[in-house]
């Protein structure tokens, strides 16, 4: 028998190691070598305060020794993986957790976002069909939403230049106005199945949808018999100031997904839904191999009772309003502010100049900053900064504004 001849593998050096990554994302500058609390430090020895927190994810900071702990006992059961063929008592705990504080009967677990949208858009179709026949299906999502990048969620994201080059999308899915007489007309209890609202529209602009207008928006559903599906991946657990975004609106959905902080870094979604939609639901309709796996649904636990504590809460609420009114003082003094909008830990400021070039210049200050759009900036600090953490970061943003 031939032997084909064995291949040496080239060795990579420090100059072509960049581009063995698909060049898909816009990199900062920056490599990240080191997290202390709300800073980053680079490979130069730079810090940086860090008012990105890794898009939302790291609500706790940089080496918080109760998440290292958390995962510290997880590795110590020798046990990282079993697949969702076998029950632990750690997503099991999980589970209750999120159930006792919300308004859900159950939970599924998996492992993003973007997942998590997929999911729920699964869950009410299954339910819907059940209450209303096939024809019941279709799936409505809101003006400057944002759901993921999967070919459902994509369908109900709001950004034409990601859907343009990956047409056609999942068919079945809408996207309508931010306007209560636009929903009302398009609102057929008998071919709609779902609307999914982001309360916070994160990655559309930081957008803070009236609390009067969700309130409404819940009626309308509940009459037509049409499930409310609201994405907190990015709003939720404790970005607003309350734990999960639908309290602070006080209107309660029928599904909520999860994600971004639930793990503290570690890939992890949630869908919650209330008894009616689980009870459509059977086995073998949806499945993720590695969800709720035992080691990431231990630190998940951990940092879902951190972040569900009352008195983080009520300091994310209160510094929150305190940012706010920074923000628009910091406006009224610069012509290249058109308006700030936010809640919590989650602001948006409107610029004249492109936001990029902003983001840029405040790098250079010391201060990390992401975009919303391309004329809006995006303050997401950790949950655990203070307030003079954030009146510094206020101070370096003024300076790259200058």
């Amino acid at each position: 028998m031939t032997m084909l001849p064995v291949l040496e593998a080239e060795t990579p050096t420090a100059q072509s190691t960049p581009d063995a990554l698909l060049p898909v994302y816009k990199r900062f500058p920056v490599e990240v070598v080191r997290g202390e609390g709300t800073r980053l430090f680079d490979a130069d020895g730079r810090s940086y305060l860090d008012f990105t927190s890794g898009i939302g994810v790291n609500a706790l900071g940089y080496g918080d020794a109760g998440i290292a702990a958390a995962a510290m006992r997880a590795l110590e059961s020798g046990v990282l993986h079993t697949s969702n063929l076998f029950h632990t008592a750690p997503a099991r705990a999980l589970a209750e957790s999120l159930v006792a504080r919300s308004f859900a009967s159950s939970v599924f677990f998996c492992n993003s976002g973007a997942e998590a949208n997929e999911g729920a858009f699964k869950f009410v179709r299954r339910w819907a069909r059940e209450v209303g026949g096939a024809e019941k299906h279709e799936i409505i999502a809101l003006r400057g939403g944002f759901h993921g990048r999967l070919f459902a969620t994509l369908a109900a994201t709001d950004r034409p230049q990601y859907r343009a080059p990956f047409r056609p999308l999942a068919g079945g899915i809408s996207i309508v106005e931010r306007d209560l007489r636009e929903l009302a007309r398009v609102l057929d209890g008998e071919t709609v199945a779902a609307v999914i609202v982001e309360p916070v529209q994160g990655e559309g602009g930081v957008r803070v949808l009236d609390p009067a207008f969700l309130t409404a928006l819940r009626v309308l559903t509940r009459e037509r018999g049409i499930a409310l599906i609201f994405d907190e991946v990015q709003c939720g657990l404790g970005r607003t100031g309350w734990l999960f975004a639908y309290e602070r609106a006080d209107v309660v959905p029928d599904v909520v997904t999860l994600a971004k902080p639930l793990a503290g870094g570690l890939p992890m979604g949630a869908i919650l839904v209330n008894e009616e939609i689980a009870s459509a639901l059977q086995a073998g309709d949806h499945g993720s191999t590695f969800g709720g796996g035992p080691f990431v649904a231990t630190v998940a636990a951990h940092v879902f009772e951190r972040l569900s504590d009352a008195a983080l809460l009520a300091r994310v609420r209160e510094n929150g309003a305190w940012l706010g009114e920074a923000l628009r003082s910091l406006a009224s003094r610069h012509d290249g502010i058109r308006g700030v909008r936010g809640v919590g830990y989650l602001w948006g400021i409107d610029v004249t100049r492109p936001a990029g070039e902003i983001v840029a210049r405040a790098r250079e200050e010391g201060l990390l900053l992401l975009t919303a759009g391309d004329y809006t900036l995006r303050l997401l600090p950790p949950l655990i900064a203070t307030r003079a953490e954030l009146a510094s970061g206020v101070e370096l943003l003024e300076r790259a504004l200058a």
